[in-house]
């Protein structure tokens, strides 16, 4: 049954975290210092938790209100350097005067955070994030040379620090496709068919193809007919299939929902209904903007869009996969 209303939430299936978020955007934090203080760390869910709530918190001034009230509350201050990074990163990206000093401030936090806790893997995924604004690759943590020939010198000695700490990182193999996708298309699809290659049955790391064929897409100056059918050629279509298979034996709500909603638009744009129905009912309510702003002929019908596809897979499960 199609949800009546859309809920794009970043927590996505987080109940907790939902109203964590909820009351820091309202100035509150008490809930978020409690579900940080019983998060286990390190795992993944400390690491996508501690993302989701920097990002609420840095569009305000309530980490220095609560840094006022317990400035050794748990997590406080692995969410300040989280802020100092997307500070950072947003600063370059609207190329602000203060951009320079920004990311280096950033970049000190991270590499405290690492020394003072040796355990966490959110300081290296950081220093990821920020691996992105060294364009030409000056700083040698950015050139170290690969295990596998197949990819050039990147930020593999972080990568390893992140994983190490947290095996199968979604955030840090994300950030690292972003940094390839920003310098070689090459590289980049290198790197997602490695990742997706070797990632077991059940990981979300398996979606970073349809990601990637996003991308592709988004990267084609004309879309005609040929394009938009993407989705139903080789190797698009196997890398479907294999994404959905792997979502079909992970644990319920495992994957987050940006992976859901990619799987959903690459099956139905694949005319696989049934399949695609599946996991709109596993989505519910939840929904993310992206990949259907990406694929909509404008960013402002990405949700009429999802709305069809919906709508268009619903009405064709009777007579998808007999």
């Amino acid at each position: 049954m199609l949800a009546s209303r859309l809920l794009y939430h970043p927590a996505g299936f987080d109940g907790p975290l939902r109203t964590a978020v909820d009351d820091l955007l309202a100035g509150r934090w008490l809930s978020a210092e409690r579900l940080l203080a019983r998060t286990e760390r390190p795992s993944g869910s400390w690491v996508s938790r501690t993302q989701v709530l920097a990002l609420a918190a840095a569009r305000s001034t309530v980490l220095t209100a609560w840094a006022r009230e317990n400035p050794a509350a748990s997590g406080l201050g692995v969410l300040r350097m989280r802020v100092l990074v997307e500070h950072a990163l947003l600063a370059a990206k609207e190329a602000k005067r203060e951009a320079g000093q920004l990311e280096q401030e950033a970049r000190e936090a991270c590499w405290a955070a690492a020394a003072e806790d040796p355990s966490d893997p959110v300081p290296w995924v950081c220093l990821l994030a920020l691996a992105e604004l060294d364009r030409g690759q000056a700083r040698p943590e950015h050139r170290v040379r690969s295990g596998d020939p197949m990819l050039p010198p990147g930020p593999w000695e972080l990568l390893d620090g992140a994983l190490r700490r947290d095996p199968g990182s979604r955030e840090a193999h994300h950030r690292v496709y972003r940094y390839w996708r920003r310098r070689s298309r090459a590289a980049a699809l290198d790197f997602v068919h490695t990742v997706a290659t070797r990632a077991p049955s059940g990981s979300p790391l398996v979606a970073l193809h349809l990601y990637a064929a996003v991308d592709q897409y988004r990267s084609t100056s004309v879309r005609d007919a040929v394009t938009r059918g993407q989705w139903r050629r080789e190797p698009y279509l196997s890398h479907t299939q294999r994404a959905y298979e792997s979502w079909s034996v992970a644990e319920p709500g495992s994957w987050p929902v940006a992976d859901l909603s990619h799987l959903a638009h690459a099956l139905w744009a694949a005319a696989q209904m049934g399949a695609a129905v599946r996991v709109f009912e596993a989505l519910g309510q939840f929904a993310s903007r992206v990949p259907w702003s990406h694929v909509a002929d404008s960013p402002a019908q990405g949700e009429e869009l999802l709305l069809t596809a919906r709508q268009q897979a619903f009405a064709g499960r009777a007579t998808a996969f007999a």
